[in-house]
């Protein structure tokens, strides 16, 4: 994930959420950098067994049992959760649903065994679809679902959540240069990679490339922020000859197409992740939602053409991301760089 070939760092990972999540310091500028990586990652462990789908014990499992029959109580902790994903599901005019879980489960993509629904399913798939179909009281901490079958599913967001945890965590233990990632597609940055010296800036991250494996798409320069990526490059099935991915419209209920990928550098990395999902189920239409000219956010969106890719690049300076040159790939230059992010 990291440009590093002249710098020295200490990378410590595990598996967790079905990815390795890595935490990589500057080697020797953090006393006891292996413990603290250890207690970032221990985090993660207890996100995931708090929200994990996959667990039926889990936090969110429960309520996804028990909510349509009545209120639930929620953790802080899901609550924030869940009030972040209430915002990004508005932000997003929907492109992003927390309460997409009725969708997910009858294309397959639960167990990873993608197969197309019938009418008959994808209808009542549908009827259980939706933000509209959960009454979240916030200062209550509660949550109930208005009709059987609705399930909070938080694939879009959970990575990117823990993330923002566990940089939390280090923040706090007084960290000034850190970055954390979870699967290369999910990652947040702070402070200086290698020696704070003038002209260093940030930490340098390679960006896959969605159509060529074990090539690099590009190199960004991650500033006190986060990037999300979102692309059915590796999760997807092919019906009659047509191939379907993984990620969902939650509106029409079917797989997403027209975008090979989608890039968001944010703030947080909940943001990056939810904000990336909504761009690739939007397409270019969403980059004013999702990375306004002089906001907060940048977006690199990967389109198809008939000769390669079209890459759109909003709200980055040319300084701050390099994309690989190939034959057939077009660049496009959209909007100014984003808002100057706090250190």
């Amino acid at each position: 994930m990291t440009d590093a070939a002249d710098l020295n760092t200490l990378v410590v990972g595990r598996d967790a959420m079905a990815c390795r999540f890595e935490v990589a310091f500057n080697a020797g500028e953090v006393a006891g950098d292996t413990e603290l990586a250890i207690s970032a990652l221990d985090l993660v462990d207890d996100v995931e067994e708090r929200i994990s789908i996959y667990r039926p014990t889990s936090e969110l499992s429960r309520v996804n049992a028990c909510a349509a029959a009545g209120w639930v109580d929620l953790s802080p902790e899901l609550t924030d959760l869940l009030a972040r994903a209430r915002d990004l599901h508005r932000i997003t005019n929907g492109a992003f649903d927390i309460a997409a879980g009725s969708l997910v489960r009858v294309w397959g993509f639960l167990r990873r065994q993608g197969r197309t629904p019938d009418d008959a399913e994808l209808d009542a798939a549908l009827a259980a679809c939706g933000s509209r179909f959960v009454e979240f009281d916030e200062p209550g901490r509660r949550l109930r679902f208005l009709r059987p079958g609705v399930e909070v599913n938080p694939g879009a967001i959970g990575k990117g959540w823990a993330i923002d945890l566990a940089c939390a965590r280090l923040d706090a233990a007084g960290v000034p240069s850190v970055l954390v990632h979870g699967g290369q597609s999910s990652v947040r940055a702070r402070g200086v990679q290698g020696p704070d010296v003038p002209g260093r800036r940030g930490w340098r991250v390679g960006l896959r490339h969605p159509l060529r494996p074990g090539r690099r798409l590009a190199a960004i320069t991650l500033e006190n922020r986060a990037l999300g990526t979102s692309g059915s490059g590796t999760q997807f099935f092919i019906d009659r000859g047509r191939r379907l991915g993984h990620i969902l419209d939650p509106r029409s209920g079917r797989p997403a197409e027209g975008v090979i990928s989608a890039t968001v550098l944010a703030p947080s990395a909940a943001e990056a992740d939810a904000l990336a999902t909504a761009l690739y189920v939007l397409g270019p239409a969403g980059l004013p939602l999702v990375a306004p000219p002089r906001g907060p956010n940048a977006a690199i969106l990967v389109l198809p053409t008939a000769a390669g890719a079209r890459v759109v690049v909003a709200n980055l300076a040319p300084d701050s991301v390099t994309i690989e040159p190939e034959a057939g790939l077009e660049i496009e230059w959209i909007g100014g760089p984003a808002a100057e992010p706090s250190r």
